[in-house]
């Protein structure tokens, strides 16, 4: 199935935001091993030596554009350069960033940035090449939320609403372009083991944070499959599905916040 996909969309790109490293990078190598040319956006100008490992180990194509998605102007400068050069048969919005800590601790940058990224570049990247997306036979999109998207949360900051406009966004667009060759997903996987640090930061969390804890390459390897099925809301921990949709949010959300509070009450220098 997987060389009949790739011969399909044989000169065709898949196009993933925040590739260098933690999911993003999870994303390139799964869709690179089935055989699928990428295009690789990061901040992190080494993206470019990780589309040279690809094309050596994988013997697809992979092109790295090194763009800055919280600056407008880049992200109109990159959906242009990748208009101009590859046809696009699915893009994953996966950049993101959010963190815990006392609001109003919070700067006002931190929370822009927030916004910028979940929010704005998810939309506007995703406008700029929508056109691109439906001149193909069968294209998708999968955006990336986040079980956070599911209740509100204390500490958390913007990041639970932003998540849950991603996947808002993402099942809006789904119901308008039924019918029309484009799929769209969404995934909300819950905490991943990305770095040591995140790792620490998610144990302080408790029980409910190591049982919530998924690797990036489950959930990239999973989300793969079930895009190219044309899965609406992909589930990747059942054990966060059974949280999130059999407890109310009356005793989630103070749950959760308390949960959570344990991570800022010792948090890492980045967090």
């Amino acid at each position: 199935m997987s060389k009949e996909l790739s011969s399909r969309f044989a000169g065709k790109y898949a196009v993933v935001t925040g590739a260098s490293r933690g999911l993003g990078r999870a994303f390139a190598l799964e869709l690179s091993q089935r055989g699928f040319n990428t295009v690789l956006l990061s901040s992190n100008c080494q993206i470019l030596a990780q589309c040279e490992e690809i094309r050596k180990k994988y013997h697809v194509d992979s092109q790295g554009i090194v763009v800055n998605l919280m600056e407008k102007n880049a992200i109109y400068s990159a959906a242009a350069e990748i208009n101009a050069r590859y046809p696009v048969f699915l893009l994953i919005n996966n950049a993101g960033l959010g963190g815990s800590q006392p609001f109003e601790q919070a700067t006002p940058e931190r929370l822009e940035n927030i916004l910028q990224l979940n929010v704005v570049a998810t939309s506007l990247l995703t406008k700029l090449l929508i056109d691109n997306l439906l001149n193909q036979d069968k294209s998708f999109i999968l955006n990336v939320s986040s079980m956070a998207a599911l209740a509100p949360v204390g500490y958390k900051m913007v990041y639970p609403a932003s998540k849950a406009f991603v996947r808002h966004f993402s099942l809006g667009l789904r119901a308008e372009y039924k019918g029309k060759g484009l799929s769209v997903s969404v995934v909300c996987p819950g905490a991943m083991a990305t770095s040591p640090e995140i790792v620490g930061r998610i144990e302080k969390q408790g029980f409910f944070g190591k049982l919530t804890l998924v690797t990036p390459e489950r959930v990239a390897r999973k989300c793969v499959r079930q895009i190219l099925k044309g899965k609406k809301e992909i589930l990747v921990n059942p054990w966060s599905f059974i949280l999130s949709s059999l407890v109310p949010n009356c005793i989630q959300t103070p749950l959760l916040t308390h949960i959570v509070r344990r991570e800022t009450q010792n948090p890492s220098p980045n967090t």
